[in-house]
């Protein structure tokens, strides 16, 4: 205890009395380091979503459309099936297809459907009718490939309410038919779901809306 209390003044002195200084410095990070550390992070969180799943989900949706993706039962399978056949006229993958079909009965969001679209199945004989009465307007399958890449929401809209009533509207309110009529739905295939006519006094269904033609 004696010595104890002799060498522990003396060890305090020799630390104050020496030219010892810590180094706290930390290295500054590398690119490198820095690449790293971001990769670990969750893709929602780097984008600021409070919730990655979500971000997760919407990826789902948006990148892999396919039949997969939607909960059907079986006779629901089969129609979609049935439907994804009638477009195999035209050059599109599975892929396009099911895209096209989601966009139009509502199962993916479409900037179209100003208002929210009801999820439908499509059935066969509707998009046979509608197929049918496009190329009774004189479009080719070439043209009609055209026309769905553009609106493909073209296969959700009513045949009656709209696709033949507009293009009733085009032949007698502007002198539109014939060969007229067919570079005007190539250039512009949304005049045939237009069921709006706000005369300037906007319903905020613009992309609907005759105002746009």
């Amino acid at each position: 205890m004696l010595i104890g209390s002799l060498l522990f003044p003396m060890l305090i002195s020799t630390v104050q009395s020496s030219s010892f200084t810590p180094d706290f410095r930390i290295p500054a990070p590398t690119i490198g380091s820095l690449n790293s550390i971001f990769s670990a992070v969750p893709l929602g969180i780097r984008r600021g979503s409070s919730n990655p799943l979500v971000s997760r989900k919407k990826c789902v949706l948006h990148c892999t459309v396919h039949i997969g993706n939607i909960s059907l039962n079986n006779q629901e399978k089969e129609s979609w099936q049935a439907c994804r056949e009638a477009l195999s006229a035209f050059d599109l993958s599975v892929e396009e297809k099911d895209k096209m079909l989601a966009k139009a009965f509502g199962h993916i969001h479409s900037p179209y459907w100003s208002e929210e679209r009801k999820q439908k199945i499509p059935k066969l004989e509707i998009a046979n009718e509608i197929l049918d009465y496009l190329r009774s307007l004189g479009l080719s399958n070439d043209d009609l490939y055209k026309l769905l890449k553009k609106f493909p929401e073209v296969l959700g809209c009513s045949l009656e309410q709209e696709l033949r009533n507009n293009v009733k509207i085009l032949e007698t309110d502007w002198g539109i038919s014939g060969k007229a009529l067919h570079k005007l739905l190539l250039r512009n295939p949304k005049v045939l779901g237009y069921n709006v006519d706000c005369r300037g006094d906007c319903m905020a269904k613009c992309t609907r809306c005759w105002v746009r033609f």
